[in-house]
Parts: C-alpha cells; sequence; structure tokens
C-alpha cells in the first residue's frame, strides 16, 4: 500500500508540475492576448490554420486559462493533466508539421518562448509533455486505475 511519506513526495512532485504548467499556460495566454492581433496574423500566415486561423486565435488562450484553473483545483487536476497531455501533444505536432511540411514558419508563441528556436521549442515541449506524463502517473493507482488522493 502506500506510506504517508510516499504519498506526500508523490503530492509535492504533482503540485510542482502543475504549479509550473499554471505559470506556462497563464504566461502563455496572457503575451497572445496582449499582442492578440499579432497572434491572430501570424496564424492566419499558418499553412495549416489559415482557415482557422479567427477562432483558433481565441480558442488557444482560453484553453490554456481553462486548464490553469482547472489544474488549480485538485478534484480536477486528474483529468487536467490528461488534457494537458493533449494539448502539449497537439502543439508539438502542430510544430513537427509545420518544420516537416512548410517553407514558412510563423512562431505565433508569444512572450519569451517566441524568442527560442524551433529545435528548443520542442525540447520545452517534450520537457512539459514528460511533465504531464509524471503527474499522471504519480496520482494513478495502478490496483484500481483510478486516481489516487494526495
Amino acid at each position: 500500500m502506500y506510506s504517508v511519506k510516499n504519498i506526500k513526495a508523490k503530492g509535492v512532485i504533482v503540485e510542482l508540475i502543475c504549479f509550473l504548467y499554471v505559470l506556462l499556460f497563464v504566461y502563455a495566454a496572457t503575451s497572445k492576448l496582449m499582442d492578440f492581433e499579432q497572434f491572430r496574423v501570424q496564424l492566419g500566415q499558418s499553412p495549416i490554420l489559415t482557415a482557422y486561423a479567427n477562432w483558433v486565435a481565441w480558442l488557444v488562450p482560453l484553453a490554456e486559462y481553462m486548464l490553469a484553473i482547472l489544474l488549480s483545483m485538485k478534484s480536477a487536476r486528474y483529468k487536467a493533466l490528461f488534457m494537458t497531455l493533449g494539448l502539449m501533444t497537439m502543439f508539438t505536432t502542430y510544430i513537427i508539421l509545420v518544420l516537416n511540411f512548410s517553407d514558412y514558419i510563423p512562431c505565433s508563441c508569444g512572450g519569451v518562448l517566441e524568442d527560442l528556436g524551433w529545435t528548443e521549442h520542442i525540447v520545452f515541449n517534450l520537457f512539459f509533455w514528460v511533465l504531464s506524463i509524471i503527474a499522471i502517473l504519480q496520482l494513478t493507482n495502478y490496483s484500481t486505475r483510478k486516481p489516487i488522493s494526495i
């Protein structure tokens, strides 16, 4: 079974990962909204998102804020981590697709993330992707395949 010490350690790890994600999502969403027109235009220049740029420009920051809120709520955290994993997978897949199938690669990340090169950006995303996996595994009770309470 789980010892109190083991559960506390898992809780600290999950809290830290969720805190990092909340910082990332709030920062990224706010950066996008502070320069919304540029963000929307860059999405419009994307070879993949051109037709959807207007609604994606609103959807992405909204999703980031929503996930920041859900990750802050212990009752929603387990499901929010899966949603976060999905969002980071989509972001990373998008970058890889654009890098491999496009001549023009606009960066619509916002803030200091915009200054990262593409390789660094993929590494950054994969780092956070791994953090999602770690947090999910820390919260999973392997005998029941359900979340544990920390």
